[in-house]
């Protein structure tokens, strides 16, 4: 009787493993990926203050679409497909496309968010160029304005 049991036992533990494993792997790769902003005027290394490609710059429908690419890839697995957030981190639509967004989204950008030691969002600066950074941000206000 001890033998049945073992088995099925086995069996079962095997394919709740697997279901776990498949479920921490969920995110796939969550290292930040390269963006092309080939396109975009170069902003230089030290940071601007506002978003240079808001309307009526002449890079905004280009940054638009570098930005919903570098965001869909990089973003989205915290912060949802299309800027639309799931609850497990801020919905990024609500920031608002003026200086107050902007100072917002380039300070958490820039320094990233830690909370008891554990990296709640890293420092994408460290990783995307300020042109990118500030596409995806172009792409976020054109969601925000969805949104009214």
């Amino acid at each position: 009787m001890a033998k049945q049991l073992t088995i099925p036992a086995l069996a079962l533990s095997a394919l709740m493993a697997t279901g776990i494993s498949t479920q921490v792997l969920a995110h796939g790769d969550v290292t930040p990926q390269g963006v092309n902003t080939e396109g975009l005027t170069p902003l230089g290394e030290e940071w601007v203050d506002t978003n240079p490609y808001r309307k009526p710059n002449d890079d905004f429908e280009r940054a638009v679409e570098v930005g919903s690419s570098a965001y869909n890839q990089n973003c989205a697995r915290c912060h949802g497909l299309e800027a639309i957030s799931g609850g497990i981190a801020p919905d990024l639509r609500l920031l608002a496309p003026d200086f107050d967004g902007d100072e917002w989204y380039k300070y958490r950008v820039i320094n990233g968010a830690v909370r008891d030691g554990k990296v709640y969002m890293p420092k994408m600066a460290d990783y995307l160029s300020q042109e990118a950074l500030w596409a995806i941000k172009t792409y976020l206000d054109v969601r925000h304005d969805e949104m009214e």
